[in-house]
């Protein structure tokens, strides 16, 4: 977890998952889920599982699960997913690709 007076700067690579409720400026790479609170912001790419995103984003994001942007997510990147949900009044800048033939747990 990332704590909300916790500011970053250059990139973060972990094998589990991730809250962050501050800053990071730098891409967060991981194989687990990320969180990004409401407050928070990462000026960076962010590759990971699952990703939700409640604050800001300036940056790519790379899912090879499900990307979800909350109601109050403000993204300025493009988005490749395997599964999307976009929250009424996200505001999203960018352009959305699925991820094909990549790994996954399905077979």
């Amino acid at each position: 977890m990332i704590g909300a007076d916790a500011r970053i700067d250059g990139p973060i690579c972990l094998n589990e998952g991730i809250i962050i409720y501050g800053k990071i400026h730098g891409d967060v790479e991981t194989k687990g889920p990320v969180r990004v609170a409401q407050n928070a912001v990462v000026d960076g790419n962010i590759s990971g599982s699952d990703i939700r995103v409640g604050g800001t984003v300036l940056g790519n994001i790379h899912s090879n699960g499900q990307v979800v942007l909350g109601k109050q997510c403000v993204l300025k990147g493009d988005i490749v997913y395997r599964k999307l949900l976009i929250e009424d009044g996200a505001q999203f800048e960018g352009k959305c690709d699925i991820a094909i033939g990549e790994d996954d747990d399905s077979g």
